[in-house]
């Protein structure tokens, strides 16, 4: 199935292009949590990117870009949480994103909402890449699933 990166900011302009988009697994990336929220509320898509870096720690906890909240609507909605293994891979700052992604995987797998890669430049390996997602802390059925 083809899949469609959509990262519009405006929601009304979003809504026309997930329109013109039927019939193809749609995938939404925004650092916007509000805005994620309101897509995975109101609109029909698949996956939802949050972008890990750049974001800001708080004192006490890190910002993931994934609430307990917006996991219960992606559960839901039948919504993946997608993970970019590009910005995995080639990122400054990996310790900070790969604590970011096992804080998302331990949370996902409580909720049960499932969690799959996309990939931009380079293509992995699908034992690759399941084998270092369950490295992370993935269960067996978050690893299966997750390709």
């Amino acid at each position: 199935m083809d899949r469609v990166i959509l990262t519009e900011k405006n929601f009304s302009r979003l809504k026309e292009f997930v329109k013109k988009e039927k019939g193809k697994e749609i995938v939404f990336s925004s650092a916007d949590d509000e805005l994620n929220r309101k897509v995975m509320e109101k609109l029909p898509i698949k996956i939802v990117l949050i972008p890990f870096g750049g974001r800001k720690d708080y004192s006490k906890q890190r910002n993931s870009g994934l609430n307990e909240v917006m996991a219960k609507i992606a559960k839901k909605n039948g919504i993946s949480i997608g993970i970019d293994f590009d910005e995995i891979f080639y990122s400054k700052e990996k310790n900070r994103i790969l604590s970011r992604l096992k804080q998302n995987i331990v949370l996902c797998n409580r909720l049960k909402v499932g969690m799959k890669f996309v990939f931009g430049k380079v293509k992995r390996e699908e034992s690759e890449i399941k084998n270092f997602f369950a490295s992370l802390g993935a269960p067996t059925w978050m690893v299966r699933d997750c390709y």
